[in-house]
């Protein structure tokens, strides 16, 4: 097969924040969150899933010099946890939360990811409380909280650039809400917020619904994502969902990692976006399409989400949702539990860092059609070059297990081949060399290789993008 980097049509673009990521709620304030698994292989108590955290430290140089690596991006603040957490208006956070929160957001605490987003060029993104305590004697939502977040957030010189509602609507009586709650409580709450919205933050873009799932759960708990949009008419300015793949066997997700470079398996993110996108053009046509909260599994992530095995779940799905107009895409976590990009004990790159560092340098915002027939396991996805007019960025993810595929390249490229040893590690090579940070905490240096015009072998279970920096492609000029 061969590539044809110059003839390449533009399909479409990006936002410049396309490659975001989440800081949950609960990291930010401290409490009980996914816990890491065990070093050993025992099997997992699927009641002990949460274990207690300290706040995150976003002052840490290491962690805002690997985010910064990353802008500029939009930090989304929410999860779960946001749900009930209580906006305190002092420095320091009280003892316990008042009655109907779970937890508390300080004064100092709401400082520290204002700084961070500063920092790092981050646009920050949130959502509300929505549990009891945000609501008045007839269970209908107040703003308050609300409006002391935003006052908060500009009395610290800050600026809040989206907001959700509230986190995932479609769990909402099993996330915090009141018992019993419904898609017509739902719409009444909704369209406090849009009102309240306009009138005190007419600048924050409202994103929503940010619901996972488009079907009740079998306990009766869940809403449909149809009912909530039927139910609150239009009133978003971008459409937002978010996705898994799987559940983590923290919440009963049995999952063998040999599925995990499958077509199906990696097929999974079109076919939610499917459902999100018709829910979309039936309520809220023409609005961009944001993915809020994705990983390869919830509840923390399943064994392999640390090592290079999710790596091509990670790229693989970039490339699939820019391909497809999604504006967004929002990875859950950036440091927390066994799905974030760095851990969160010293903040040390993973393999989807490293893959998420390359992606920043070699793909702009400029989508080119680079749908040609593969070969099986073999995924190419093209786009115009951030840095260079007229060069081409061409990643190409060959999922096979056993089997090479080959390019045939019209003149020279530089090649950068992601690969390791063993899939299931947390080692990554680029270019047969190990990707790792200096004893300074500098990022290494992301060394190429030319790959000659012709054929060129990609190996089984690697990743490889491959700039063509003389394309003149009139599309990225």
């Amino acid at each position: 097969m061969s590539i044809a980097p110059t003839e390449l049509k533009a399909i479409g673009t990006i936002d410049a924040r396309f490659q975001s990521y989440n800081i949950e709620m609960v990291e930010v304030t401290g409490g009980r969150f996914w816990k890491p698994y065990p070093r050993t292989m025992r099997a997992l108590d699927e009641r002990d899933r949460y274990s207690a955290r300290l706040p995150i430290d976003l002052a840490n140089a290491r962690l805002r010099r690997l985010a910064a690596a990353l802008s500029p991006a939009y930090v989304r603040v929410s999860g779960t946890w946001a749900n009930a957490t209580f906006v305190a208006d002092t420095d320091s956070a009280p003892g316990k939360p008042p009655p109907g929160f779970d937890s508390v957001l300080s004064r100092d605490q709401w400082r520290g990811v204002i700084d961070f987003a500063r920092a790092v060029d981050a646009e920050i993104v949130t959502s509300f409380a929505i549990s009891p305590g945000s609501r008045d004697a007839d269970g209908v939502w107040r703003p308050d909280q609300a409006q002391n977040l935003v006052d908060t957030t500009r009395s610290l010189g800050g600026r809040i650039t989206a907001v959700e509602f509230m986190n995932e609507p479609t769990l909402a009586a099993t996330n915090g809400a009141p018992p019993g709650y419904d898609a017509k409580a739902y719409s009444r709450d909704f369209r406090i917020f849009r009102e309240w919205m306009r009138r005190a933050t007419p600048e924050t873009l409202i994103v929503g619904p940010g619901s996972i799932g488009d079907a009740p759960s079998p306990s009766g708990s869940g809403i449909t994502t149809r009912d909530l949009l039927a139910a609150s008419g239009p009133g978003t300015d971008r459409f937002s969902y978010h996705h898994y793949n799987t559940l983590s066997p923290r919440c009963g997700g049995r999952d063998d990692p040999a599925l995990a470079l499958s077509e199906q398996w990696l097929a999974r993110t079109d076919a939610t976006l499917a459902t999100y996108r018709a829910l979309r053009d039936a309520f809220e046509p023409g609005k961009p399409i944001w993915l809020t909260e994705t990983a390869d599994a919830a509840c923390g992530g399943n064994r392999w989400d640390k090592t290079f095995l999710d790596t091509f779940r990670y790229l693989d799905q970039l490339g699939r949702l820019a391909r497809a107009g999604v504006q967004v895409v929002m990875h859950n976590t950036l440091a927390a539990s066994d799905y974030g990009l760095l851990d969160e004990g010293a903040f040390r790159p993973r393999p989807n860092y490293w893959a998420a560092l390359l992606w920043h340098r070699l793909m702009g915002t400029i989508v080119l059609d680079a749908n040609m027939v593969a070969a099986p396991y073999l995924h190419l996805y093209a786009h115009c070059h951030p840095g260079m007019r007229g060069a081409v960025s061409v990643l190409a993810i060959n999922a096979s297990r056993r089997a090479s595929s080959t390019l045939t390249l019209p003149h020279s490229a530089e090649r950068y081949t992601l690969h390791a040893a063993r899939l299931q590690g947390a080692t990554v090579q680029l270019n047969g060399k190990t990707l790792a940070l200096s004893i300074d905490d500098e990022l290494p240096r992301l060394e190429l290789r030319t790959a000659s015009a012709g054929a060129i072998r990609l190996a089984p279970e690697t990743i490889t993008f491959l700039v063509f920096p003389d394309a003149a492609n009139p599309a990225c000029k």
